[in-house]
């Protein structure tokens, strides 16, 4: 691991006047090898996010089939003791797929050295708040707030704390996504275009992923 640095603006809003911003640094601890670290969590999180529901019929689940077709012998035909087998049509199928429960593990500080490793490689997109607060669940209020109009960028906003009016306020909009800093996940970070989200989020971000060192 290495420790880097990146600095971040802080806006009251997205009007402020760029005489009134405050520059500040955010250490981070991240990958070497950022590629596998990273490839790690996202297919641990794509495989548990998964649902494997396709099922089929075997010889003993298919309906009918329970009278010997023709006797064994004399016919001049191949054997066959059921219309059910997985040789006839509409018989049980050889091998088919069933619901099963996939689960695929990774270490805790591997997940968590992910997720410092995207955030850092994701900084240059960040675009920092010192409150992300509405008086009420307006969407039009809030696309005024941070001054960006609907468009096919997604759009990721890290809240550190429960904010309902915040969260309502965006459902309605497609590309956008409302997440809680101790909540994140390496699938929503690696689709995200642009992320919004306010300064106290760094220190639930520094105390939740970096083990509470400072």
């Amino acid at each position: 691991m290495v420790i880097k640095t990146f600095e971040y603006t802080v806006l009251k809003d997205s009007l402020s006047k760029i005489e009134n911003f405050e520059k500040k640094k955010f250490s981070i601890d991240v990958a070497e090898k950022a590629l596998y670290a990273v490839y790690r969590a996202v297919t641990t999180a794509n495989i548990n996010h998964s649902e494997f529901i396709s099922s089929t019929k075997t010889k003993s689940e298919v309906r009918g089939g329970g009278r010997k077709p023709w006797k064994q012998k004399g016919t001049g035909n191949a054997r066959a003791g059921s219309k059910r087998s997985p040789l006839w049509r509409g018989g049980g199928i050889t091998f088919g797929p069933k619901p099963r429960i996939v689960i695929k593990k990774i270490n805790k500080k591997e997940k968590q050295l992910a997720l410092r490793t995207i955030l850092y490689n994701k900084h240059k997109q960040f675009t920092v708040f010192d409150k992300l607060e509405l008086d009420k669940p307006k969407t039009v209020e809030f696309l005024n707030f941070i001054e960006l109009k609907k468009d096919n960028e997604k759009v990721l906003i890290i809240s550190s704390k429960p904010n309902k009016n915040l969260q309502f306020s965006l459902r309605n909009l497609k590309n956008f996504q409302y997440i809680l800093a101790n909540q994140l996940n390496v699938n929503e970070l690696t689709k995200a275009n642009k992320i919004i989200l306010d300064e106290n989020s760094f220190d639930i971000i520094k105390e939740t992923y970096c083990n509470g060192n400072k």
